[in-house]
């Protein structure tokens, strides 16, 4: 089939990985976006890979019913959010049955416990974290395009368009973050006009006003991250500006950034006002009591509160520790797991490849007068020798949240090696995941499955897979 040719009455009846969706006609298989289940559309062609034809949707020419309005103004454009337009319920119905199906699939495994998804309670507000990007010639939707000549003003700040490094599209208001955010984002951005500062053009490299990032905890506590290409007098008095509106912000950080990508992990940031860092914390359950967690202004930290304080209680849960056993938390990050499991290990051993994402660690674990806990930077197939297994002791339970990518082969055969009694495999991909249980189904049995939903509106899923030696 050519590319361009329109293929008419495909029925939409699932949905698929990274935000797709699934449709059928007369036995063939068909992918494209910006539709629901229960949708009739006709689609425009764009490529075939192994066996699926993909597409552009045309012309919907029957709506589900499982259709909703979203309610962000930007939907159609942002790509942030793509299922604003699909009832919540049925979101996560989609969702569960993913994640069965991938381990059913790809682990070849059936016969297990399976909990229904764990949905958010709030399915707007619910990041603690937005980062937004300033543009000198912001994206114009289709419709700005017609009536280009009345806008007077093309500098913006807000997302990149998907798959377009150089292209942003101006928001208004974001339903992601406490609404307080964009408050602060609209007064940093009419000041930065009033006074004429430059933003930042990605393709010739000029511009002041690069990023601005919002953290905030569960407290109310504000921590902003402005990121600019240099620092000037007019920088200055946007910022003081800010802090006369906005006297009650936590933290506000200045991070100069002269290269020619956006990434600032390695940038120069300089405490502008109020306090270093912000703190969150999670209650575990059974009157275990409280874990406090230091977050800085390049800290890793769940993005939804909320879920993560569920999603660590599940882990506490599954893990079943009675306080003698030594526990192994890999890809440990700041020690967010780990110090979660504290009050009920005997001894803790977290592994990280980022340096900075340990010494939070281990900032962490004095802010909770945790003893029992060691922390370790490096490449975790390096870190997790058969020496350093020697060293700290056989792992009576193994707890992993690696990246999306999964477990690196080398890590699974040293966890085959170790054979701790249990296993608790939590992931961000159900895929991986799946493939990495099936390797581990060599000695181990899968128990149960608890999926989480952190992000609502999203494909994204997390799933707590426990694991016990066969």
């Amino acid at each position: 089939m050519k590319k361009g040719t329109v293929v008419t009455d495909i029925d939409i009846v699932d949905i698929g990985a990274k935000g797709m969706v699934i449709g059928k006609k007369d036995g063939e298989v068909y992918m494209c976006k910006d539709a629901v289940p229960g949708d009739t559309v006709s689609l425009e062609m764009r490529r075939k890979k192994k066996g699926v034809k993909q597409g552009v949707v045309k012309e919907i020419t029957k709506y589900s019913p499982l259709r909703t309005n979203p309610v962000c103004e930007h939907f159609e454009h942002c790509g942030g959010c793509n299922w604003q337009n699909l009832d919540y319920a049925e979101q996560m119905g989609f969702k569960e049955r993913r994640v069965k199906e991938q381990i059913r699939r790809l682990a070849g495994l059936t016969d297990f416990e399976s909990f229904p998804i764990l949905g958010s309670e709030e399915i707007y507000h619910y990041r603690n974290k937005l980062e937004f990007t300033f543009v000198s010639q912001r994206w114009l939707t289709p419709n700005e395009i017609k009536n280009s000549d009345e806008i007077a003003e093309r500098r913006g700040v807000g997302f990149h368009v998907p798959g377009r490094f150089d292209w942003i599209l101006h928001v208004n208001e974001c339903h992601l973050q406490d609404s307080a955010h964009n408050q602060m984002r609209q007064f940093i951005y009419d000041s930065a006009i009033d006074m004429d500062i430059s933003f930042y053009h990605p393709r010739d490299k000029e511009g002041v006003l690069r990023n601005i990032l919002f953290r905030n905890n569960r407290k109310g506590e504000w921590m902003i991250l402005l990121v600019v290409q240099e620092q000037n007098d007019q920088v200055d008095e946007l910022i003081q500006k800010f802090l006369n509106e906005f006297p009650k912000t936590h933290s506000f950080w200045l991070i100069i950034n002269e290269k020619v990508n956006d990434s600032f992990s390695d940038c120069p940031a300089t405490l502008i006002h109020g306090e270093p860092h912000i703190v969150e914390s999670f209650t575990r359950p059974n009157k275990g009591g409280e874990v406090k967690y230091i977050i800085g202004p390049k800290s890793f930290f769940q993005t939804n509160s909320d879920q993560a304080e569920r999603l660590y209680s599940i882990v506490y849960e599954f893990a079943e520790l009675t306080g003698s056993e030594t526990v192994y938390d890999l890809y440990t990050g700041t020690g967010s797991i780990a110090l979660f499991l504290a009050d009920k290990a005997k001894q803790l051993v977290g592994i990280e490849y980022i340096p900075e994402a340990i010494e939070d660690a281990e900032k962490n674990a004095k802010l909770n007068d945790v003893e029992n806990a060691l922390f370790y930077a490096g490449d975790m197939k390096d870190v997790l020798s058969k020496e350093f297994i020697s060293q700290h002791g056989i792992p009576d339970v193994l707890v992993t949240d690696p990246p999306r990518a999964g477990m690196h082969g080398d890590v699974i055969e040293r966890i085959l090696e170790a054979m701790p009694k249990r296993i608790v495999y939590v992931s961000c991909d159900p895929a991986t995941q799946a493939r990495d249980i099936k390797l581990l189904t060599e000695k181990y049995k899968l128990i149960k499955i608890q999926p989480v939903d952190m992000f609502p509106h999203t494909s994204h899923v997390e799933n707590v897979a426990l694991l016990e030696l066969a």
